[in-house]
């Protein structure tokens, strides 16, 4: 792929798309239709001007999905009798994976500023592919991939666009993280033993596997119902949030993943953080606002993902050793720091473009990726927050 097509690329990875609604078809399936205009839904501002509260997110439209409605073969398997909470545990983790339509609200719910006044929601949606890169008893890794169609106003469906989204790993009592500080500083922290017992932390790591944030928490499991439920931590703002605003440097919040008989849920609750030039909080106003969000996966039947797995099959060698360039980063360096941004060229798309170079060799992508991102990450360190 060259350049020119990689920023079309890039560019269409910005779009951010409206949730469409449907109606009930048979026992097993929910038909989401183009044709059924946007149904939006917010809360907890009802005296705000309803303009001002009108869910900001992109107004395009896809073909139609069928979802399934079914108990997956996952979650009976995670419910099964018997098993060790290890293994229950990796089992809920593995029910992430498939093929969904996936949909993202967030919400600024509390104020904490004189003369406050709520930013207008977001709302967007998207179908995607989760697939598993390792399964190993203390250890899973999973990647998320894009692959959407879209609608122009004559019906006429585009050809796939893919996009490499975000990626999820999950350790079973880690001893350490390296926690994002702010301003893509991170730093290693020390987990004590009660921390670690029963543990799992999930590292997510940006669409460029760059890394985003990590937290630590624990299953819990009973009839019908997984949940896994992080501590508070320090998170970077997210696209939809730091291509907007610069009156606050980092998110600090926890999350809750709900694995369900026909998907999985994502619960966030955010605090927006100010921090001063050393990411210490501001001592005269850290505290802008609180967020909710709630991202919701529900599997899908019969959709075409078949482009996302030639872009996986393609480039997964690739994106193996950038993963290899972190990994070796985060053991060998207890504080570092990286930029989203140099000359000019975003990181991931500088990286999204070399995925599709051909190498001789592993040690020629070593270097290739090595040299590339010395311009972006830079090894220092970090005065405690």
């Amino acid at each position: 792929m060259n350049r020119q097509s990689m920023q079309s690329l890039v560019a269409q990875c910005a779009i951010s798309v409206m949730l469409v609604a449907g109606s009930a078809k048979g026992d097993d399936s929910v038909a989401v239709s183009d044709q059924t205009p946007p149904r939006q839904y917010t809360f907890s501002w009802m005296f705000a001007e309803s303009d001002s509260m009108k869910p900001r997110g992109g107004a395009t439209s896809g073909p139609e999905v069928q979802l399934d409605t079914r108990t997956s073969e996952a979650f009976a398997g995670l419910q099964a009798a018997g098993l060790d909470d290890r293994e229950r545990d990796r089992r809920a983790i593995l029910a992430m994976a498939g093929d969904y339509r996936t949909s993202f609200d967030f919400i600024e719910t509390i104020g904490f500023t004189e003369g406050y006044q709520p930013r207008a929601p977001y709302q967007s949606w998207g179908t995607e592919r989760v697939y598993v890169v390792a399964n190993e008893p203390e250890f899973v890794s999973l990647q998320h991939i894009i692959v959407m169609h879209f609608l122009d106003a004559d019906g006429f469906e585009s050809d796939a666009m893919v996009v490499k989204h975000w990626r999820q790993d999950w350790q079973y009592e880690d001893a350490e993280v390296h926690a994002f500080q702010g301003r893509g500083a991170f730093a290693r922290r020390v987990l004590d033993q009660a921390s670690q017992k029963g543990a799992w932390t999930q590292t997510v790591f940006q669409v460029d596997d760059s890394p985003r944030y990590e937290a630590v928490g624990r299953w819990t499991h009973a009839s019908g119902v997984s949940y896994w439920q992080s501590d508070d931590r320090r998170r970077p703002l997210p696209r939809r949030e730091f291509s907007v605003r610069d009156d606050y440097q980092a998110l600090y919040g926890s999350h809750r993943i709900t694995i369900t008989p026909a998907g999985w849920t994502q619960e966030e609750d955010a605090l927006k953080l100010v921090l001063d030039e050393n990411n210490r909080p501001s001592s005269s106003r850290p505290y802008l606002a609180r967020e909710a969000g709630l991202s919701r996966y529900d599997r899908v039947l019969d959709y075409d993902f078949s482009a996302g797995d030639e872009y996986w099959q393609n480039t997964g060698a690739f994106w193996s050793r950038v993963r290899h360039y972190w990994d070796a980063l985060y053991k060998a360096e207890s504080a570092f720091s990286f930029v989203k941004s140099a000359e000019g060229m975003p990181m991931f798309m500088a990286l999204f473009g070399m995925a599709g170079e051909d190498y001789e060799s592993e040690a020629d992508m070593d270097t290739a990726i090595a040299a590339l991102l010395a311009s972006y990450v830079t090894i220092a360190p970090l005065t405690d927050s």
